[in-house]
């Protein structure tokens, strides 16, 4: 592992200062007919930081990718220490010592944070040690200056909080080469510190470095030579110390840019937004201002110092613990940001991937997202209005697309904020929030978002600018309001704000200038800790677990029918109970593997069926094979079947929705023509079937054994095998787990054959359990599977779950089903208010787990 900053380091050199260690040489990368790079050759040497200039699209990316394996060259080479190298996969890259920092951090929010940093580099293992990786994580983080509980999902941190787990990641490598793509586009000031304090440590030990960005004072601070890239061609290649900022950006370009921090010419007009002393439990407190007609009011502090979380209550996505907010004089309290933006407020995001955007839609339909309502006619949406709202401040931004229709995904950064920025204007808000509007754009981009702030302000509109970047607070904000760990520590004019001044009042830091350059010196443990997360105690862990809210929606159901029918704490109801526990258990593991993969299979009930019949009908006509027998013909039934879901829906890249409706019908099919009619009965098949479920032990009936045993060893599979965290994220980030190598395909197709086992297993068990099969087995039941999965907490858009909670849906919907019957509930009914009890428990588990949660969070 790699271990640098006040810690030993396992880097050796491996090269003299100066050497090549890394290069493309004349590569090409061709999509689809568009040329990305042409002919560009790039060298990375030992001991040096290249810095990768150009505008989104000019081909920094592509690079970068051919760079990390996750694209191959159509045309040169890519060297790895001066010989020829191709790699397969991005895990080939990092086994050959590329560790890459991606622009959007290739990390899955589902797993825990000490898990990303090393999730796909670990290779296949029976047994993850989670407290050596704990232990590791911590290390990492102290060096990047991140204080967290790293047994917590990364989805809890802050953007700018994964980014530094990104770099983290890359640093757990043993690199000799480190590619930095964007990596301070979502970090403060004191953040950046701690990575060029890093990158230089990692500079003595010989490490190759690219940095890729566009904040030109970062460049010039870092970089020993500076290539330039336009139109996916090269440019050219300079020492830094030879190229002024105003020729690198000329080489961009093509053209000199002027008036990258345009002033707007409105004096500030009436006050449109005042607030007064608003606060919002421990994410910010009193804070106080007013906001006017043309003007621009900027928001410094670091991330995490209350500027989003104000927005977000501005905004109506938060609501307030006290204060007010007037808009043109009349206090308003927005329940909702469709309040807000009836009142002419716009909001745009920091999280342009996560919260801005639709990938999957088109360039159009994101642009006009937020005026679906004028954008249709006659109840149908209307392309021509859509364009007529959109095009407009599509073009005012000078978007660079092939058609409208073209997927946003296919965008690059900048053009992707330009989209959201659009999306917004079309609303033609009066007060507009720009929350990091430049982050991760390039220096021509940002010249134009800067140019639409200036003519906005001059028009009156009035302009709340949050921003990481100070010159950009300096050159654009008329006044500035500094937060300090949720309070406002100091508020300044144009004519008097310096950067120093930002900075000493956003971190109570000493702040120096360096050879020109800002350098922020730590002082006391808030500097040297950074962002901190406080764990929360065991009891509260345990309360917001979604088992526990599972469990006490099972007891609200238990309780109440005890009393009205005793019988269903009776022996023998609770022996069918456990039974009927048993068969739903095995079969909703099955459907969990699948699911946490962001995949389904409704064929699951009809490979029991199958399953089933097979097996018992093949008993009956050769007890010979015996019970042992039976069960392995079951279980490769199901394996096979489930093996025909995974090879359709990964190489034949079918939705598996699509894929496991048909093949439900299908092997329903297929178990209709092998019964022809006829039926298994429990007077045709020996009595040791039978007995394989009917049995007890120490009186626990010999199924629910079984099913306990099953859910152990797919829960040690998911939870300490990296092949089960690889399942975890691939759900929950299927592009990240393809960035970091993690092979998607085989292990879906590994799920689903997995998956097609258990309910094979369970069409066994369930023959011996109900002793008569027909062609009718199980027929219907994959909506009580989905619906027990579901229930139990797997997100059906894949990367979480558990198998305890798992357990705890199938038995909730058991007992509630059980419950019902005993109360002699009208068969006519029994469906409808079944459907209405298991909403009322699953309500009382949202409740329970919503309020352990903020018990938590104060």
């Amino acid at each position: 592992m790699l271990k640098v900053g006040a810690l030993t380091t396992a880097i050796k050199p491996s090269a003299k200062e100066g050497e090549i260690v890394a290069s493309l040489e004349n590569v090409t990368k061709i999509f689809g007919g568009t040329v990305a790079v042409s002919d560009v050759t790039i060298d990375l040497r030992a001991g040096e930081v290249l810095a990768l200039l150009g505008e989104n699209g000019a081909g920094k990316s592509t690079c970068v990718k051919l760079l990390a394996g996750v694209y191959r060259p159509d045309g040169g080479t890519v060297r790895i220490g001066g010989d020829p190298t191709r790699f397969s996969s991005p895990l080939e890259a990092q086994h050959a010592g590329v560790a890459v920092m991606h622009q959007h951090p290739g990390l899955f929010p589902d797993l825990s944070i000490a898990e990303n940093l090393f999730i796909g580099q670990t290779g296949a293992k029976w047994k993850i040690d989670y407290g050596a990786m704990e232990t590791e994580a911590r290390r990492l983080f102290r060096m990047v200056g991140l204080d967290a509980d790293v047994t917590l999902p990364l989805g809890r941190l802050r953007t700018s909080e994964q980014q530094l787990v990104e770099v983290a990641r890359a640093l757990s490598l043993d690199a000799r080469v480190l590619i930095m793509d964007e990596p301070t586009a979502a970090l403060s000031q004191r953040e950046v510190e701690r990575l060029f304090s890093v990158v230089n440590d990692l500079r003595k030990h010989g490490v190759a470095m690219m940095f890729v960005g566009h904040r030109m004072d970062e460049i010039y601070r870092i970089a020993d030579r500076i290539t330039v890239l336009r139109d996916g061609q090269l440019v050219g290649t300079q020492p830094t110390s030879e190229l002024s900022r105003e020729r690198a950006i000329q080489m961009m370009v093509g053209r000199t840019l002027d008036g990258l921090y345009p002033r707007h010419s409105a004096a500030p007009g009436d006050v449109i937004l005042k607030v007064d002393n608003l606060t919002l439990g421990e994410s910010f407190e009193d804070v106080s201002f007013e906001l006017r007609a043309g003007e621009i009011l900027g928001f410094g502090g670091l991330v995490g110092s209350g500027r989003t979380e104000i927005a977000r209550v501005l905004f109506g996505i938060d609501r307030a613990t006290s204060g007010t907010v007037t808009i043109d004089g009349r206090a308003v309290d927005f329940g909702s940001p469709n309040e807000a933006m009836k009142h002419g407020i716009a909001y745009v995001s920091e999280d342009r991937l996560g919260q801005s955007l639709v990938m999957d839609f088109s360039i159009l339909n994101n642009a006009s997202l937020t005026v679906l309502d004028d954008a249709t006619q006659a109840g149908m949406m209307s392309r021509a209005k859509e364009l007529g709202l959109a095009k407009p401040f599509l073009d005012r931004l000078s978007l660079r697309f092939r058609s409208y229709d073209q997927p946003v995904s296919s965008l690059s950064g900048g053009n992707q904020q330009k989209v959201v920025l659009s999306k917004w204007l079309a609303t033609k808000p009066r007060v507009l929030i720009l929350d990091e509007p430049t982050q991760g754009i390039d220096v021509q981009s940002k010249a134009g978002v800067h140019q639409m702030m200036a003519d906005l302000a001059s028009q009156g509109m009035a302009i709340i600018l949050i921003s990481s970047e100070l010159p950009e607070l300096l050159g654009m904000a008329d006044r500035l309001i500094v937060l300090r760990e949720g309070h406002v520590s100091a508020r300044f004019d144009r004519s008097e704000a310096t950067q120093e001044k930002i900075i000493e009042a956003a971190t109570d830091a000493v702040v120096e200038r360096t050879e020109g350059m800002l350098v922020v010196k730590a002082t006391g443990p808030e500097a040297r800790n950074g962002p901190h997360h406080e764990r929360k105690p065991f009891w509260q862990s345990l309360l917001a677990r979604r088992e526990f809210g599972l469990a006490a929606a099972i007891l609200a159901v238990v309780v109440p029918i005890s009393f009205l029918n005793i019988r269903m704490l009776s022996g023998a109801n609770l022996t069918a109970l456990a039974m009927d526990a048993g068969l739903l258990v095995i079969v909703a593991l099955a459907q969990m593997l699948v699911l946490v993969t962001r995949s389904i299979d409704l064929s699951v009930a009809a490979i029991i069926g199958l399953a089933a019949y097979g097996a018992a009908s093949t008993l009956h006509s050769h007890p010979e094979i015996g019970v042992v027998g039976a069960v392995l013909l079951a279980c490769g039934i199901g394996t096979v079947a489930g093996l025909v879901n995974g090879l359709i829906i990964t190489y034949g890249r079918i939705p598996a929705i699509v894929v496991t409706l048909g093949t439900m019908s299908i092997f329903r099919g297929l178990n209709s023509l092998w019964a022809g009619g006829t039926q298994v009965s429990a007077d045709q098949v020996p009595q040791s079937w039978l007995d394989m479920t009917s049995a007890s032990i120490l009186g626990i009936p010999a199924i629910l054994i079984i099913a306990v045993v099953t859910l152990l060893a797919v829960a040690y599979v998911l939870r300490y095998t990296t092949v089960g965290r690889e399942l975890y994220a691939i759900g929950s980030n299927p592009e990240g787990a393809r960035l970091i190598g993690i092979p998607a395909g085989p292990r879906v197709l590994l799920a689903f054959a997995a998956a097609g086992l258990l309910a094979g297993f369970d069409g066994a068990l369930w023959a011996s359990r109900y002793a008569t099969v027909d062609a009718r087995v199980a027929y219907g039941f994959e909506l009580t599977v989905i619906a027990a999965v579901v229930v139990g907490g797997v997100a059906v858009r894949g990367g979480s779950g558990t198998v305890l909670g798992v357990a705890a849906g199938s038995l909730m919907l058991l007992v509630i089903n059980n419950g019902l019957t005993l109360v002699r509930v009208d068969p006519l009914w029994l469906q409808g208010v079944y459907g209405l009890v298991i909403l009322a428990a699953i309500a009382i588990d949202a409740f329970v787990a919503r309020r352990a949660a903020h018990g938590g969070a104060r």
